[in-house]
């Protein structure tokens, strides 16, 4: 009888694997998947020709057409735009706008967004609104009147050589701050709303001041998204044409976004020198990405859905 039990036990303590059943593959996600795929193919392939069209020089491509197998790749069209665009010196100035405000930028944006976010009175909410009215009006519709402000703002004769705003790297600098704040202000505030308040308090119980829960707790804290923005800003301002063309009238300030109209002729164009010029113009965008793509999605998304 014992044994019977026993068996019995032993049978029903060590019972058959059941097999788990696979989820089926839903239609909408593979649909979605191929949809995905196919867009960013799409948005490849243009720039991947262009890249190709690059290595190719003008009479192979002249004679055999652009959508043709090529005989030959070289790296002259690349030399030709180094040596004859003048990127080293166009790349200098861009970095003298670009580095300057992106910094800028970011730290008053942290700091607005510190005060909006942290700090309860009663026109933070107004503040914010007024931070993002920056973008609501597109870049062209306040060109005249910028341009006239710029013509009228004095600055001392060693920082600018006309003495004004206009043709000087500082008004540059301003101009894509005041642009770009309202939308780092946003980000940021939306971030910092989730951090926990725990911390805030007790840093004020250790008798922190404002500035050093400021300068060592939510700065810190907000790390992912100030890399997400750097990049956003940096690709942003990097690629700015319009107001550099207005501003900047001369040659020698110019950023590096004028090189591929330096690239074009009076009465002939390159394609696949321009196709070179573009490819050196956004590697250092696409390094920046490289270095911060960690941090991209999760600072954008972290606080997108509080406050």
């Amino acid at each position: 009888m014992s044994t019977d039990l026993t068996s019995g036990n032993a049978a029903v303590s060590s019972p058959k694997a059941i097999p788990r059943r696979r989820k089926p593959v839903r239609l909408p996600r593979v649909v979605l998947h191929v949809f995905l795929t196919v867009t960013a193919l799409l948005w490849l392939a243009p720039i991947a020709w262009s890249f190709y069209t690059s290595f190719r020089s003008f009479d192979e491509t002249a004679e055999n057409g652009y959508v043709s197998l090529p005989t030959s790749l070289t790296l002259d069209n690349y030399k030709a735009v180094w040596n004859g665009g003048d990127i080293p010196h166009l790349l200098f100035n861009t970095m003298l706008i670009t580095i300057p405000a992106v910094i800028i930028t970011l730290f008053l944006a942290a700091c607005v967004a510190f005060v909006v976010s942290r700090r309860s009175f009663r026109f933070n909410i107004l503040l914010l609104i007024v931070f993002m009215a920056a973008n609501l009006l597109p870049q062209q519709v306040l060109l005249t009147p910028l341009f006239r402000l710029y013509l009228r703002i004095p600055l001392p004769d060693f920082i600018s050589d006309s003495g004004l705003f206009y043709n000087s790297y500082i008004g540059i600098i301003a101009i894509n701050i005041a642009f770009q704040l309202g939308f780092c202000v946003f980000v940021l505030s939306n971030y910092m709303k989730t951090i926990p308040d725990s911390l805030s308090e007790a840093a004020r119980v250790d008798g922190a001041s404002l500035a050093n829960q400021f300068f060592k707790i939510n700065l810190p804290l907000c790390r992912p998204a100030l890399a997400a923005l750097a990049t956003l800003e940096f690709t942003w301002i990097y690629n700015d044409f319009l107001w550099a063309a207005v501003l900047l009238p001369s040659g020698d300030k110019r950023p590096i976004t004028s090189a591929i109209a330096n690239l074009k002729g009076q009465f002939f164009t390159d394609p696949n020198l321009l196709a070179a010029g573009g490819a050196i113009i956004a590697l250092p965008t696409i390094i920046v990405f490289a270095l911060l793509q960690r941090h991209f999605v999760r600072g954008l998304t972290l606080g997108a859905t509080k406050g």
